[in-house]
């Protein structure tokens, strides 16, 4: 019998349904849903997804999912990640006109055409398509001229493959890009670049004064990190306090007995 419930609930697992997520997430209402994450869960169907309409954030990494056409109804979805799936077609994305950052590393889209599909994005500032940290990539990666074919389709793209391509620290990023191109074109004279008198300093004065941001994904980010380093802390404390009543509980049992005379 247990034996059967297991496999049930594994069954559900393959695909989202209402009861999946309102007990996944506590809430009765799939509209009030913000924030999903189902990652490896082994979810190849998206079922009723698209109802949770004002979702914010959808973490589906890690699962077999081959089609996104449930999340058309997404408009408020401003960070997707959907890597590590198999995913082919992202032309489902496309009314999802919110959407900020996208990851898409590890699944098989294999041409530039596909990519067309998200032009419509005006708020894209992250696209990935490639991780290196767990190896995952797709076929259209394999085209040695898809960067630079992205940065022209996404003019407003800030960080592709997870280098920053505009804003804060691209100038680094920039300026080493330049040159490793500069050695690769062999333009060192005598092992040292040619002088440029014309140089000026490449950031501003004020460029490394910290400033807030207004961007979503940053927020949430400031948001979550704090939320993780304030539970370090309670664990912290407690561990703490295992510790002394451990060590005084120890100490009172070395103690030698004292007996009455």
């Amino acid at each position: 019998m247990d034996s059967k419930r297991d496999k049930d609930q594994d069954a559900d697992y393959e695909k989202i349904t209402a009861v999946l997520l309102k007990s996944r997430t506590g809430e009765f209402d799939l509209e009030s849903i913000l924030f999903l994450k189902f990652r490896g869960l082994g979810i190849h169907d998206l079922g009723c997804i698209g109802e949770c309409i004002n979702l914010e954030r959808l973490d589906l990494s890690g699962n077999n999912i081959t089609n996104l056409a449930s999340l058309t109804s997404l408009r408020l979805l401003a960070v997707l990640n959907v890597s590590a799936n198999r995913i082919s077609n992202l032309e489902p994305l496309s009314s999802c006109e919110s959407l900020q950052s996208l990851n898409v590393a590890g699944n098989v889209i294999s041409s530039i055409e596909n990519l067309h599909f998200l032009q419509p994005l005006r708020k894209l500032e992250n696209i990935r398509l490639k991780d290196n940290t767990y190896n995952y990539t797709n076929p259209v990666c394999r085209n040695s001229s898809y960067r630079n074919i992205l940065l022209e389709m996404f003019p407003n793209i800030k960080v592709l493959d997870g280098e920053r391509v505009v804003g804060r620290g691209s100038d680094l990023y920039q300026l080493c890009k330049d040159i490793d191109d500069t050695i690769k074109a062999g333009l060192y004279k005598n092992g040292q670049l040619p002088e440029h008198p014309d140089c000026k300093p490449w950031v501003e004065d004020t460029y490394w004064e910290i400033k807030r941001s207004n961007n979503a994904i940053i927020d949430e980010a400031y948001k979550q990190f704090n939320d993780v380093l304030h539970e370090c802390r309670l664990l912290n404390n407690r561990a703490t306090h295992m510790i002394s009543q451990t060590e005084r509980s120890l100490s009172l049992k070395k103690q030698p007995k004292q007996y009455a005379v």
